[in-house]
């Protein structure tokens, strides 16, 4: 158990200490910044698709209850890392960005037997973004003033847990993960003029979060023929306060006199998460292939936002900036013959599609719709002491549109590198 503990501790240190904001979206300027993928390695070749998978050598950690099917010998480490570049396209302007991080790292085990435990730290929001817009306010035949914003934000918010899952009998499973949000944000907005004489404005918006988030999970098995089975699965997170005190600072400069006027507007208790429910299936033959659907829906239509008011100056919840959002799954993965001796013929292929609904609304529009697609592998490490390693590969494609805003289009590669050790296993000398 020492030993558990130890690795524990390591995996999620080192997540935080290599922890970047994984985004270079403008759009991680409203709520609480981009929705982060919490799947792992395996599942992300099938864009995500888990909610009827429950694998005795990959940890599923979107629903817990797939953690009762843990092998019993083993303890399983999954750490994942991503590099993605985006193409940002507005009325034909084109820019491109790139980012890289170390997103994940989780475990999974088997605590007693029907019980098993499932652990790790996990992204849940990025925020991101550098950019600026200028205008002229003022042109004579001498000079020509003009006002430049600047918009600069960071942060994001990761999720550290501890699950466990139950077979309450043969084929039905239920689970639940606990787990700790924690991170901050600041978003700053400057506001500059080339004449050197006007005043410089800073609108800073910023907070720091600290809470909990709980997940509970149920599958059911249910066998139709000797090599055939269908698995459904469902979770629940309930929606609540995040105890957070969001924060606006106003720094005005007078260039003039080089008197700075600070000002600080606080909400009481101002950010919330909303209520998460995923249904979906998926359909096995043996261990050689499975498809699957999942359905997700995030209620943030109810939630008010904190923003600031320009006609009075109040930093106050407001109603209507945030909606439904609503994803779509489908996806599959095809081995040839798992227990193969011949090492292609123990690759996993995977392929995936999503297409979700944004949450949030920029100025009164609705932010852009995503359609994704994904491609993975499965690859076996074969050695003198470990074959039931793998190393998942996937790429992905991301295009978010909105004909009135910013188009973006992202390739995503994943790389999951998941450790599966004999850690338990007895063995027995004659």
């Amino acid at each position: 158990m020492r030993k558990i503990l130890l690795t524990c501790i390591l995996l999620i240190v080192t997540v935080m200490a290599n922890a970047q904001s994984g985004t270079n979206s403008p759009y991680s300027q409203y709520g609480l910044g981009v929705l982060s993928d919490q799947s792992q390695g395996f599942n992300r070749g099938m864009s995500g698709l888990s909610m009827g998978f429950r694998n005795s050598d990959q940890v599923n950690t979107m629903n817990p209850a797939s953690y009762s099917s843990v092998d019993s010998l083993t303890m399983i480490f999954d750490v994942g890392l991503s590099g993605s570049i985006t193409n940002f396209n507005e009325d034909g302007r084109r820019l491109n960005a790139k980012s890289a991080n170390i997103e994940y790292a989780v475990g999974s085990f088997r605590f007693t037997k029907n019980l098993g435990i499932g652990f790790g730290i996990l992204p849940y929001t990025n925020i991101g973004y550098d950019y600026y817009t200028s205008s002229t306010i003022d042109e004579t035949e001498y000079a020509t003033t003009t006002s430049t914003e600047t918009y600069e934000g960071e942060g994001g918010v990761h999720e550290i847990f501890v699950g466990v899952g139950w077979q309450v009998f043969k084929g039905l499973s239920i689970g639940v993960n606990l787990g700790y949000l924690f991170g901050s944000y600041e978003r700053d907005i400057t506001v500059s003029n080339s004449d050197s004489y006007v005043r410089t404005l800073d609108k800073i918006y910023e907070a720091n979060i600290h809470s909990y988030k709980v997940n509970f999970g149920i599958q059911y098995e249910q066998r139709l023929g000797k090599n055939d089975k269908i698995t459904l699965g469902a979770t629940y997170s309930p929606g609540h306060s995040l105890n957070s005190d969001p924060r606006y600072v106003s720094i005005i400069t007078d260039p003039q006199t080089s008197i700075t006027y600070y000002d600080t507007l606080t909400i009481k208790d101002g950010l919330k998460v909303p209520d998460i429910i995923s249904v979906g299936f998926a359909y096995h033959h043996g261990d050689r292939w499975s498809v699957g659907v999942d359905y997700q829906l995030q209620k943030w239509e109810g939630i008010d936002y904190p923003e600031l008011n320009s006609s009075t100056g109040e930093y106050v919840m407001k109603s209507d900036m945030l909606k439904d959002r609503h994803k779509v799954i489908v996806g599959g993965e095809y081995v040839y013959n798992p227990m193969s001796r011949h090492f292609f013929q123990r690759i996993r292929y995977r392929i995936g599609g999503s297409y979700n609904t944004p949450y949030i609304k920029v100025n009164g529009i609705d932010g852009p719709k995503e359609y994704s697609v994904s491609l993975g592998f499965g690859i076996p490490i074969i050695n003198a002491w470990n074959n039931r390693s793998i190393l998942n590969i996937s790429g992905s494609f991301t295009r978010a549109q909105q004909s009135q805003l910013i188009n973006e289009n992202t390739f995503r590669i994943n790389i999951g590198l998941t450790f599966n050790e004999k850690w338990f296993m007895k063995w027995k000398v004659e």
